[in-house]
């Protein structure tokens, strides 16, 4: 994807494979800065403090996590020191399990002459992986969003939540790849963006990639989405996730569940676009077995925004004295849900098992 004409990634390492560029996505949308990681505690804090996010990207940037960490140390208990702190940065997105796990099977068997250098290799395989899933999922997404505009006149109104672009990825995103595509083939589209209280990744992070590719919008309040469905303003909601259940329940930005029964009483269609890691088929009930990050309460008494002189500020909402409690995620039934669109296909809840029967998509 472009930024002001200049091509970018999310990550990408040094080319002495002795660190890793990433996009500060805390100084977005006001300032575009990037930074080096250096080290494995360097990473953790990019994942913990959501300098990278996004459940592609936590993959990505866990791996390359390893990579660095095999720059220091390169023994078994170096390994799994690295695995075990990457692991406890950020429980609720599968993406992060897998790529580790994947990164273990790779360097576990290597004497430990061999790691560093074939850990940076598998690294850039994942990334390289993760671009090509998905722009193929944008492309099955394409196909629904045409088959959406067949059926009406005027311009296809889609509702997101969250951001699931590219900075959501490597490149390319999971909720905006089809609609990327769709823009770019000439598609008369427009988004509704939802801000995502607390975190605001929709109207700072969506808006900020749709500006950028030229794709029209408007942000929206989280509680203005049912009403604009009420309205017929909502032709179809798509979402990315950050973990979803072999049942096809969906685990995504708190609000999605919110988000998924409007559409449901309004009979909107429903979507949850997804790489096949995101896929955990070791979970079959997402609600009860799924572990729903608990993030600090000053995200929700904290804003911050760039005041009238330009300077940019936190400003602090809440009464003195208030508590508050930030759940980061929440789950959607898969009855709730009409399809997963994958780089594989779009499957509905019932026809995922289809999926995992495919060799090598089931752990």
């Amino acid at each position: 994807m472009n930024i002001h004409g200049r091509q970018f990634r999310t990550i990408w390492p040094d080319a002495t494979n002795t660190s890793v560029n990433i996009l500060d996505q805390i100084q977005l949308p006001h300032a575009l800065s990037i930074l080096n990681i250096t080290s494995l505690i360097a990473m953790v804090h990019a994942i913990k403090t959501m300098q990278v996010r996004g459940a592609p990207l936590i993959g990505a940037s866990a791996a390359y996590g390893i990579a660095l960490a095999m720059n220091e140390d390169n023994t078994d208990s170096g390994l799994a020191s690295a695995a075990k702190a990457l692991n406890a940065s950020r429980p609720t997105a599968v993406n992060l399990r897998w790529a580790i796990d994947r990164m273990l099977a790779r360097l576990l068997p290597l004497p430990a002459s061999q790691r560093k250098a074939a850990a940076w290799q598998e690294a850039g395989v994942i990334c390289e992986e993760d671009v090509l899933q998905n722009k193929r999922l944008g492309e099955h997404g394409l196909i629904l969003l045409q088959n959406l505009v067949v059926k009406k006149s005027g311009t296809l109104h889609i509702l997101t939540h969250c951001n699931a672009g590219w900075l959501a990825t490597v490149d390319w995103g999971t909720a905006l790849a089809p609609i990327y595509a769709a823009y770019d083939t000439g598609v008369d589209i427009h988004v509704w963006v939802d801000e995502t209280r607390p975190r605001n990744q929709g109207a700072s992070l969506t808006a900020w990639e749709l500006g950028q590719h030229g794709v029209p919008h408007t942000v929206i309040t989280d509680n203005a989405g049912g009403h604009l469905m009420q309205h017929g303003q909502v032709d179809c909601v798509i979402v990315g996730a950050d973990r979803v259940s072999r049942s096809g329940d969906v685990c995504n930005k708190i609000g999605t569940y919110l988000k998924a029964l409007a559409a449901f009483d309004n009979h909107v269609p429903f979507y949850a676009a997804v790489p096949s890691p995101t896929i955990d088929w070791g979970i079959s009930d997402a609600l009860r077995e799924i572990p729903i990050e608990e993030r600090s309460a000053d995200e929700v008494a904290w804003i911050q925004g760039r005041l009238p002189s330009g300077e940019l500020a936190q400003v602090n909402v809440l009464p003195a004295g208030t508590q508050a409690v930030n759940p980061a995620f929440d789950v959607t039934p898969a009855r709730l849900v009409t399809g997963i669109i994958t780089e594989h296909g779009v499957f509905s809840p019932s026809q995922l098992h289809q999926l995992s029967q495919r060799q090598g998509l089931t752990t």
